[in-house]
């Protein structure tokens, strides 16, 4: 994971023009009182050719969201229903956010540019369309943390301070206010489609899996899967196989994010739309990142299961094109496509290579006997013993761990990060303390110190392992 991507030249592509019509409603951002730079990610930007915009220009498209030269005349607040905690809400839809804009970046992708914060739209309800700046902040750090740990995810590309003050009732307010803008690969939802399906819109539904199969191509289905020809089960395998990978990635991460309902899942598998977040203080499964989840549906351990439920929500809108036998067989599918994405993600994290899924999935149920015994905090454990160091020092309760993993072979580690005293982490107390320096100091280095910490740690690393016959 390099610091310098190769640059793009910027390539506006409106790819979503055929199917506007239905998909959203035209929308203009609120009039800020004021427009502050406050975080811009050039890293990001230099992959989409936007790089060498000023801070002058950047503040008047991502802050006040003048349109950028060939992209969308005016914004679009996309429409979907969704099931929210598992209660299905047909009155949703972008309430405080649009998308501004698509491009393609240095590897040909499209890629969307959306926001956060940016005003009331027609999809708002009660809601005031704004963003805390406290939530753009934890946003960045949750954005930067999950890439340097090999999880697909947005970037956090903008963020905005505008100058209101806000009333939130799970924050100390007033507070202030911000607008910030994500690059996604997509903003298409399983949301989107369960829409569709409410609507009985079979012909839309048709053309949204084409322009998904078209822009988001994955690898065919295994060869003897029903129905393997028919676009809609051809996107349902390629969402399996993504979900089932970006709930490895979670667990591997130590990563809870709080609020997986069907509006907040992207079908190319990318995560986004933070809120609630938080990584492990421990390894504990029932460790649940949102105060309101008082059923904890969505605790730590419950994340996978929580990512199968949502893939056979989009099976059920898919049944308005395709049979079920062939859904259900993709949706089989789930449980050892994240069994095996488990184990190639914590080889990669621990620093060995793998020796195939049997002997990685002990490896996987030891480590994790290791932390909940030693209650050691996750992001400690996978760099005290990266390559399979430090198990000399350890309790003796490691001695089947480090018996395990003597067995396998170490990656190159040249890096200077793993020579560090201790790793990098994001535990709630950091995220505090980061916040409360911007928050009673408008000190804003403590921010660009952690950025710059995490993307030393995830060159470190490099780059995550993917499935077999995935391209990107």
């Amino acid at each position: 994971m390099s610091d310098l991507p190769q640059a793009a030249i910027y390539t506006p592509d409106r790819a979503l023009d055929t199917l506007t019509e239905w998909l959203g409603v035209p929308v203009d951002a609120a009039d800020f009182p004021k427009t502050e730079l406050r975080y811009r990610n050039d890293r990001a930007a230099q992959t989409v050719g936007l790089s060498d915009l000023s801070d002058e220009d950047w503040a008047k498209h991502f802050g006040r969201f003048e349109p950028l030269e060939g992209n969308y005349p005016r914004p679009l607040a996309l429409k979907y229903h969704g099931h929210q905690f598992r209660n299905y809400n047909p009155d949703i839809g972008d309430g405080r956010g649009f998308l501004f804009a698509q491009m393609r970046d240095n590897d040909g992708r499209l890629m969307d540019l959306g926001t956060k914060g940016s005003g009331p739209t027609p999809f708002s309800r009660s809601g005031d369309g704004r963003l805390t700046l406290k939530g753009a902040v934890r946003e960045i750090l949750a954005t930067e943390m999950l890439e340097a740990l090999g999880a697909s995810t947005s970037k956090t590309f903008s963020v905005v301070e505008t100058g209101e003050e806000l009333q939130r009732g799970d924050e100390p307010s007033p507070t202030r206010s911000a607008v910030m803008v994500r690059l996604s690969h997509s903003h298409i939802r399983i949301g989107t489609f369960q829409r569709l399906l409410a609507h009985e819109e079979p012909d839309q539904m048709a053309g949204l899996i084409d322009y998904c199969l078209a822009q988001f191509p994955g690898p065919p289905p295994p060869a003897d899967a029903p129905g393997r020809d028919e676009p809609a089960v051809r996107l349902m395998h390629n969402v399996v196989e993504r979900m089932a990978d970006l709930a490895a990635s979670y667990m591997v991460a130590g990563f809870v994010h709080g609020v997986l309902n069907t509006d907040n899942m992207n079908i190319t598998g990318e995560s986004f739309d933070y809120g609630p977040w938080r990584w492990l203080p421990e390894w504990d499964a029932s460790f649940t990142a949102a105060y309101f989840d008082h059923g904890r549906l969505y605790a730590f351990g419950r994340q996978p299961e929580a990512l199968h439920w949502n893939c056979g929500q989009f099976a059920v809108a898919l049944r308005l094109l395709a049979d079920t036998e062939p859904l259900v067989f993709a949706l089989e599918r789930f449980g050892p496509l994240y069994m095996e994405a488990i184990a190639r993600r914590w080889c990669w994290r621990l620093g060995v290579e793998p020796r195939g899924l049997e002997l990685d999935s002990q490896l996987v149920s030891a480590c994790e006997k290791s932390m909940r015994d030693t209650k050691i905090q996750p992001d400690l454990f996978f760099f005290a013993h990266r390559g399979g160091r430090g198990f000399d020092t350890h309790d003796v309760a490691d001695s089947e761990l480090a018996a395990l993993i003597s067995q396998y072979t170490p990656v190159k580690d040249d890096h200077a990060y793993w020579d560090d005293e201790t790793p990098q982490s994001m535990v709630i107390d950091e995220v505090e303390v980061i916040w409360s320096a911007i928050d009673q100091h408008d000190d804003w280095q403590p921010l660009t110190d952690k950025v710059a910490a995490l993307r030393r740690m995830g060159a470190a690393h490099g780059d995550a392992p993917i499935p077999s016959g995935h391209a990107d």
